[in-house]
């Protein structure tokens, strides 16, 4: 089957970077909110900034932080992003097949995928399309790297971020995404076990575990829907 178009691709981007600035304003509330965490746990300006260009991963950055913020070690910070981030394990072979080139090539174009962009690029029959995915990514890189500089550097004048209820963002983030995926019927009930499963794990496992899990179960959904 023939790819995309230039034209095709370059609408699908366009598409993308449209409806990916909606999840970029939230991202730059939770890109401040760990700048200004992260400065209060002891990272330096550099530091704070530089961790949340890299890893890019709300939730990664929020669980290492919160086991360096209680006196935890290293190994322990990275063992609790890892296990936040293991969700993208799921969701790269999922997508795999949607990307062109071998394994390197696919492995590039994987590093765009943040949830939203993952959610909003699915077609519904187990592909997805990788131009919509990359333009939705786009604005949420820029303004999660600009919160961070914010909340690193100014985050002094914003004060305590549980009183402008900051905390709350990544949460209703993440329900929005679920919201999303309950409007299409042919994905409602794997949302809905991928939701239930999670919500289940959360008082009884360690952090990472329910996002893990829930993904797991929205995979098997999504190969099955695709056969």
């Amino acid at each position: 089957m023939a790819g995309p178009s230039d034209e095709d691709a370059r609408q699908a981007f366009l598409r993308g970077i449209k409806a990916g600035v909606p999840f970029g304003v939230v991202g730059f509330f939770l890109s401040a909110s760990f700048g200004v965490l992260a400065r209060q746990a002891g990272f330096s300006v550099a530091q704070a900034i530089v961790t949340a260009m890299i890893v890019f991963a709300g939730s990664a950055q929020f669980a290492a932080l919160s086991v360096i913020t209680v006196g935890g070690g290293i190994p322990a910070a990275l063992t609790a992003g890892s296990l936040m981030n293991a969700r993208f394990l799921a969701m790269g072979i999922a997508l795999a097949p949607s990307l062109p080139g071998g394994p390197m090539k696919r492995a590039v174009q994987g590093q765009a995928v943040v949830d939203s962009s993952w959610a909003l690029a699915s077609r519904g029959d187990g592909t997805f399309d990788r131009w919509l995915l990359f333009g939705t990514t786009v604005p949420q890189y820029v303004t999660w790297a600009l919160g961070s500089v914010v909340g690193a550097i100014f985050g002094d004048a914003l004060g305590d971020t549980h009183r402008l209820g900051l905390d709350a963002i990544y949460p209703v983030f993440f329900l929005s995404l679920l919201i999303t995926e309950l409007r299409d019927s042919s994905s409602r009930w794997v949302a809905v076990c991928g939701g239930l499963v999670a919500l289940a794990l959360v008082p009884i496992s360690p952090p990472g575990v329910p996002i893990l899990a829930a993904s797991a179960v929205t995979l098997v959904g999504l190969v099955r829907r695709s056969r």
